[in-house]
């Protein structure tokens, strides 16, 4: 009699996990049932499946007790059961990458792949492919075709499946199928045609011109599958973003013709397509937008759902396309689906006007407790974008920020709490105190080390900037008392550097620090006594640089740097300007990477840009004695059009007194080889071509590499900004195009390329400094200069800061390159390093009056630096 199971026995455990304490030795011994006559097609599925569970579950299986198994269960081909029999091709699909010579039951696949018994026949093929490697594949090619083109849906489809498949490693084989795959295509099943559609696109999807035929053919006649058309739309929307083409491209009209589709799940995917078109403008996204709109009031809580989340993508970049569906989004605010009303309620944040946000807050208040973490994530991100549209709101969303602050969540929830409140601090000044003191607050009890040491970061950043900075020491000096180490290590340094900004609290700060000396932890105790040993020097100069500013080279870097120094022993000291540098500091990469402990374990750290470049440039004979790889360009400059027979690509690198220009060049036709080729340079400017690192062979369509190096100017040395005119040099050999071979002794060749310009962002590294006037002071101004400069073109200061900051290349500091609105004055602050490793700041006062007025005063420790800056501006 069965007995029947209510919720309470469920709940106590009644309905638990029947394989939960399975045995991998006990399960083996069973499977030796599988020799016993008669065979009992209950008892022995019961086994297959015990041990498909296994496997699943991550049970490592021996190769010798696999093949032992797998060997009993073949004897299981004599029964006709139905159940046990597809529990076998089950079984053959997980054991086959396991045992061995499991090819033994290919005969038996074979048989049942072109039986009578349908049933059999589809997952037949399946395993039949599953175990058939490339070299075995021919033999059973005539029943794959057959296959492929059977009238039974199921057999069809399993072989398109498999076929695709075999595609990875058997590409040339099924590549002689495509004719039964069209066949299939025109079928009146719809899984048929869209196994049949991906089949022919993964066949062809390397050649680009044959994918729009085909996607032309199909739209052309029409599909019956819907699945085909999602499909067809995401090839289509692919193969638009690849050609860049415009939006007259048929492709974009049979994605723009599937939003009159009568399947709801083609219009969705065609309306999600468009929208996810970059650079598609408010018009083209209208009639999306307009689908999604009436997707919002569906009685379908999945399409409402759908609608609502692609309107919110929609309305990060464009919320004016947004706002015509702001009705229909405020009837979603009280849906039953907590999820859609959340969705619904950050979009209009995005799209709403300023006088709507008191009210939507109110609304998302009540029920906030209610949902996922994932959708409170989604509900801060509306806010930060809300702060930077209305910052005159920043006050009611702060407190509303600071209220979730104080409720429970998850890591990735707190993090986008305080991510939010830090760019607010930032963007408004007005709030900088009451934000830093409900950041204090919440590091009283917060759980997660990354968020603690970021906020004591950014205590010792601004709290010394405040009125009354004296408040915060306690907040953090807690965290040395009560915290553990990585915690009480960003503690010591937020300490320093109040003391190294407030004179009349380093009394105080160094009692403190002496008492962190005898901390149990050695990283806390070497902050505090390297910062106590610092600021009882009592120099601007020596808290600038060692606590305020700290080092601005790549941690990685120097690791490497510092590995190799130890590797091959020297007299010279170890120079911390062969290290590369890092656009963030020091203090940044920590806190923004992983905690300390993390650190500590010794993990394997992936090179970086530079890095690679600098091995691959000190390989090469003529460039060993250049010294260090100062900087390299961060993007390849384009010497020739994508569509001409050579593609050239330029990426400049500079070291102390010269230039590398690296030419990676591609010969895109098949009937030439090109042998030693060079890229030969004129400069209009006092540089002087040294040397040519010919590319020996470029033979078709493999990239291949050629060096010009150059002298800095000498005589001029401020004349660092030269355009250099590009000629390609070359020997060419016809080749036979299917084998590649040459057959004649070639002859000499040019091509002339675009012009290359050097300018003076190529000669100076961006460095961020978080306090400037600390740097500042920590230069001095033995070789500072100043000039006043007038700004014809340039109608207003956004402008003129965005093309300052392009133009020299340095780095924008204390977010000096955001311009408060409704200005005529602003300061520009710019910190970079000069090949060298001469550190250059730039304070750039502009006017704005009809045109913009522009005052620079540059400092660095060298005047070479000031003055290319200057001539470089004038």
């Amino acid at each position: 009699m069965l007995k029947k199971f209510d919720k309470k026995d469920e709940e106590s455990g009644g309905g638990s996990n029947p394989f939960q304490h399975l045995e991998k030795s006990t399960v083996l011994q069973e499977a030796r049932v599988f020799n016993e006559t008669p065979i009992n097609p209950r008892k022995c599925a019961h086994i297959l499946t015990k041990i498909l569970y296994l496997i699943n579950q991550g049970e490592h299986l021996g190769t010798t007790e696999a093949t032992e198994a797998f060997f009993a269960m073949t004897k299981l081909f004599q029964s006709n059961d139905p159940t046990l029999r597809r529990m076998c091709y089950l079984t053959i699909k997980e054991m086959s990458c396991i045992a061995e010579d499991v090819i033994i039951v290919t005969s038996s696949l074979t048989k049942d792949m072109t039986g009578k018994e349908d049933n059999y026949r589809g997952p037949a093929v399946r395993a039949l492919c599953q175990i058939t490697d490339s070299t075995m594949l021919q033999a059973i090619e005539r029943y794959m075709k057959q296959a492929i083109v059977d009238k039974v849906p199921s057999v069809s489809s399993s072989a398109l499946v498999s076929s695709l498949h075999l595609l990875k490693g058997s590409f040339d084989v099924v590549k002689r199928w495509v004719n039964e795959a069209q066949e299939a295509a025109s079928s009146d099943n719809i899984m048929v045609q869209y196994h049949a559609l991906g089949l022919l696109y993964h066949v062809r999807k390397n050649d680009r011109l044959a994918v729009n035929k085909m996607i032309s053919k199909f739209t052309r006649h029409g599909l019956k599958s819907p699945f085909a058309y999602c499909m067809m739309i995401r090839v289509a929307s692919k193969q638009l973003e690849e050609e860049d083409g415009s939006r007259d491209s048929p492709l974009f009209d049979f994605i723009e013709s599937c939003l009159r589709n009568k399947h709801e799940m083609v219009v969705y995917e065609a309306a999600s397509a468009i929208v996810n078109l970059p650079g598609c403008s408010a018009k083209e996204l209208a009639p999306a937008v307009s689908v999604l709109q009436l997707f919002c009031s569906s009685p379908k809580a999945a399409l409402r759902y759908a609608a609502v989340r692609t309107l919110n993508k929609v309305a990060m970049k464009h919320p004016s396309a947004v706002t015509a569906c702001n009705l229909d989004l405020e009837n979603l605010v009280t849906d039953s689906n907590r999820s859609i009303a959340t969705l619904a309620i950050t979009t209009l944040l995005k799209t709403g006007s300023e006088s709507s946000i008191d009210r939507l807050m109110k609304q998302i208040s009540s029920f906030m407790s209610e949902i996922s973490d994932e959708f409170k994530v989604v509900v801060v991100q509306a806010i930060s974008a809300l702060c930077q549209k209305y910052p005159r709101k920043h006050a009611v969303l702060m407190n509303f920020l600071f209220t979730m602050l104080r409720e429970e969540g998850g890591f990735e929830y707190k993090r986008a709490i305080v991510d939010c409140i830090i760019s607010i601090i930032e963007e408004n000044s007005e709030s900088k105190e009451t934000g830093l003191s409900h950041l204090c607050e919440f590091i009283e009890d917060c759980e997660f080390t990354v968020l603690a040491t970021r906020i004591l970061h950014l205590l010792g950043q601004e709290g010394p900037k405040t009125n009354n900075p004296s408040k915060y020491i306690r907040f953090i000096y807690n965290r040395v008392v009560l915290e553990h180490e990585e915690v009480r290590a960003g503690a010591v340094s937020a300490l320093a550097k109040f003391g190294a900004q407030n004179e009349e609290m380093l009394p105080s700060i160094l009692v403190l620090l002496k008492r962190c000396v005898m901390d149990d932890d050695n990283e806390v105790r070497d902050r505090a006594t390297f910062y106590l040993n610092v600021l009882e020097q009592k120099q601007k100069a020596l808290n600038a640089g060692y606590i305020l500013n700290g080092l601005t080279v790549s941690i990685p870097g120097l690791e490497r740097a510092l590995q190799q120094y130890t590797l091959e022993p020297s007299e010279k000291p170890f120079d911390l300007k062969s290290v590369p540098l890092a656009t963030t500091p020091i203090a940044e990469q920590r806190t923004e990477s992983t905690p300390i402990t993390a650190v500590k374990q010794p993990e394997k750290v992936a090179a970086t840009r530079q890095e690679i470049f600098q091995e691959q440039l000190a390989a090469v004979p003529e460039f060993r004695g250049l010294g260090p790889l100062f900087k390299s360009s961060p993007e390849p400059v384009a010497l020739t059009e994508s569509e001409t027979e050579y593609v050239i690509r330029c990426t400049k690198h500079t070291f102390t007194d010269h230039m590398v220009f690296q030419f990676d060049c591609t010969n895109t036709l098949n009937d030439q080889t090109l042998e030693n080729v060079t890229v030969h340079m004129e400069p209009t400017e006092s540089y002087e071509v040294l040397c040519y690192v010919p590319a020996r062979s470029l033979p078709y369509n493999q990239p291949g590499t050629c060096y010009t190096l150059v002298a800095l100017p000498k005589e001029d040395p401020a004349a660092v900004a030269c355009t250099f005119s590009c000629m390609m040099k070359f020997t060419v050999k016809d080749c036979d195009p299917t084998t590649g071979e040459t057959d004649d002794e070639g002859y000499e060749d040019e091509y002339v390329l675009e012009d290359l310009e050097v300018t003076v962002a190529d000669h100076i590294q961006k460095v961020m400094k978080l306090n400037f006037e600390a740097a500042w002071d920590e230069v001095g101004d033995e070789f500072e200069k100043e000039e006043t400069f007038t700004l014809s073109t340039i109608k207003t200061l956004e402008e003129a800061v965005g093309n300052i900051v392009k133009f020299l290349g340095m780095h924008p500091c204390e977010r000096s390159d955001k311009v408060p609105d409704n200005k005529n004055t602003h300061t520009l602050l710019l910190a970079g390093v000069f090949r060298g490793g001469h550190d250059i700041l730039v304070r750039s006062r502009l006017l704005l009056l009809d045109t913009v007025t522009m005052q620079v005063t540059a400092r660095s420790v060298e005047e070479l630096p000031v003055d290319i800056i200057l001539a470089s501006v004038g």
